[in-house]
């Protein structure tokens, strides 16, 4: 039986990584919103809830709200946050039982629909949580407990084994199994880890021979399930982590290629409302699957090194992620839509119900409200990772603050001060006790083709490899490092002969003047429908030079109004750009011109601080 592999990246404690500057201040509004008082205004994550012993919803969306609470509440070391969620902890700790089982005695989902065999994803859910808080205290209750868990579940898991959700999401148990193994070296963990792969969805075949390149409209599949799919993609990296097959590691980069020709979209993410539904960049793509897709790739820059992981983290985190949740963080959709000119309630083409696009407290159904919070913490907690050759690594750039112990024992601290994704420079100050020598990795954008470092105020030449540059001293206290990647804006093709546009990480769009409409006014998190009060039907001009304006970045950048990046380029409205479905049409293959229109000066701003927004558009050659 083969050991398991070594990674070439290993996520730092929870807590070793702290938030700083714009990313800092979206944790504290994220907390001062749904994160924070979800539990007083939603009862399925309420005081009755199973997790708390209570007789209410008993499956996923506590563990769920959980996942992103604890690194939260951590992150920000807030001790009100933090003793919201440790009532979880010790509810869960209090529950187990002689022989390892632990949790709500009873099973009530939201649908009623109790699966008569034993389910196991909800405990997976609650195992990452369980890894997280003792990273964050050092609890020593918590590996003794994994232990007398997972001895169960080897004793069980081929008499009951992995089934629907859980059989799909399989990689999920097999990182907190992965995790415990790590830190205690049971040589049963690693029977039961290669017993989960084995019970676990083949996703490395699907992904080698990837069969669903179109719009899936059939029953129900796991396989074709938008948040099982993002889920998946770190499920082959694990099993070549396990195993240390190339199939695997070879099947990451096709499926991530065919998810992306068939299903890509302007922000990054695949399509789907549900399913897998195509490049339409009126398709929806849902909440949840932003989130897992970020934690996929964290582990996929994790365990294969491969910089490309970290440019699309950065994608999908700037763009996709806070484009679906409000401002303010009391509302967000179930599905976001890159060309999203209404949000209503309204049939649309696909097979959510109709209130999945407007903002609000359960848009569609519930697992995005419970599931959505994990997404910046857990963006912060990855921004740094250690090396396997005792260094560091930044995988990831945003504002935050790196504690660690390099391999002589010392502390050293790295303070990143940035803009970035907004502005183009970033700076690296390092704090040690003593002068020691350990390699440090930058990852360089695969956008940025002029990359310029200082060190000490000398240039250093820059190569890469596969994305990172590898700069191996003696580090002293004070030194610091300057990146710059410059940002030159770009149009990039899309489907019937359309194109987005982009400059470094951020995906840019055209707001869309917003009038908000409550249709449902709760105490805290009501419902809103959004309508556009301005034109949208507009083209833009093929091979045009871009202006870009940048001012201060404010405490919210992701609101149109205070954008701190903006790009300034000439359009045209268009006659023939029509709606489908309450939705905007495919962007016109052959935009017809009106004389009538002016070419006007148009001003975008970055896709994730537009509600409503053109961010795909029709192209027409300049008069």
């Amino acid at each position: 039986m083969k050991t398991k592999q070594n990674t070439v990246f290993t996520p730092l404690p929870l807590g070793s990584v702290k938030p700083d500057g714009w990313i800092r201040d979206q944790l504290r509004i994220q907390a001062d919103g749904s994160t924070g008082h979800l539990e007083e205004h939603w009862s399925d994550v309420g005081p009755d809830n199973g997790w708390l012993g209570g007789q209410g919803e008993s499956w996923e969306r506590g563990p769920y709200y959980l996942d992103g609470l604890i690194p939260l509440a951590f992150l920000l070391e807030d001790e009100e946050l933090i003793a919201k969620a440790s009532k979880w902890i010790e509810w869960s700790l209090a529950s187990q039982q002689e022989n390892g089982m632990f949790g709500p005695q009873h099973i009530t989902t939201v649908n009623n629909d109790v699966n008569k065999k034993q389910d196991w994803w909800h405990y997976t859910i609650m195992l990452k949580v369980l890894t997280q808080y003792q990273e964050a205290t050092g609890d020593e209750r918590i590996i003794p407990f994994l232990t007398r868990f997972f001895r169960y579940l080897h004793s069980v898991i081929d008499e009951a084994p992995l089934d629907g959700w859980a059989q799909a999401r399989g990689a999920d148990l097999l990182l907190t199994v992965n995790w415990l193994y790590e830190r205690t070296e049971e040589a049963f963990l690693l029977e039961l880890a290669h017993k989960v792969k084995e019970q676990t969805l083949n996703w490395s075949d699907l992904f080698q021979d990837f069969p669903f390149w179109r719009k899936y409209e059939g029953r129900f599949d796991h396989r074709t399930h938008v948040v099982n799919v993002a889920m998946a993609m770190k499920t082959p990296a694990l099993f070549y982590q396990l195993t240390g097959e190339e199939k695997h590691r070879e099947a990451v980069y096709k499926g991530l290629d065919s998810l992306m020709r068939y299903h890509g979209q302007a922000h990054g993410m695949f399509s789907g409302d549900e399913w897998l539904s195509g490049t339409h960049p009126s398709q929806g793509v849902e909440l949840c699957a932003v989130v897992e897709y970020m934690f996929s790739l964290e582990h996929l820059i994790s365990i294969l090194g491969d910089g490309k992981f970290g440019d699309l983290l950065e994608k999908v985190a700037y763009n996709a992620l806070p484009a679906t949740i409000s401002a303010d963080w009391t509302s967000h959709q179930y599905d976001q839509q890159v060309n999203q000119v209404v949000c209503n309630v309204a049939k649309r083409n696909w097979v959510n119900r109709e209130d999945a696009n407007i903002f609000g407290l359960t848009p569609n159904f519930g697992c995005c409200t419970a599931n959505m919070h994990q997404g910046w913490p857990k963006l912060v907690s990855h921004l740094w990772m250690k090396s396997q050759d005792k260094g560091l690594a930044a995988v990831a750039y945003a504002p935050c603050t790196v504690r660690t112990v390099t391999s002589s024992g010392k502390q050293v601290t790295a303070k990143i001060e940035t803009d970035y994704p907004f502005k183009e420079s970033i700076r690296i100050a390092l704090a040690l006790e003593d002068a020691d020598t350990f390699p440090l990795y930058l990852r360089i954008p695969a956008w940025c083709s002029e990359v310029k470092l200082e060190i000490n105020g000398e240039n250093i030449a820059v190569l890469s490899e596969k994305g990172f540059i590898r700069i191996e001293r003696q580090w002293r206290d004070k030194d610091e490092i300057h990146l710059t990647f410059p940002m030159s804006p770009t149009m990039l093709n899309r489907g019937n002969y359309a194109a987005s546009v982009e400059r470094g990480p951020l995906v840019f769009a055209l707001p869309i003047a917003e009038s908000w409409h409550c249709i449902h006014t709760r105490e805290r998190f009501s419902d809103w429908e959004i309508y556009p009060a301005s034109p949208w039907k507009y083209g833009l001009i093929k091979d045009q030079d871009i202006q870009v304006q940048i001012s201060a970045v404010p405490h919210q950048p992701f609101q149109a109004v205070d954008a701190p990046v903006r790009l300034v380029l000439r359009g045209q409205q268009l006659p023939n750009w029509a709606m489908e479905l309450h939705s905007a049409a495919a962007p016109p293959m052959q935009p017809k011109l009106d004389a009538t229109q002016p070419i006007k000066q148009l001003e975008l701003v970055p896709y994730g601080s537009a509600r409503l927004r053109i961010g795909e558009f029709p192209m027409f050659r300049g008069i």
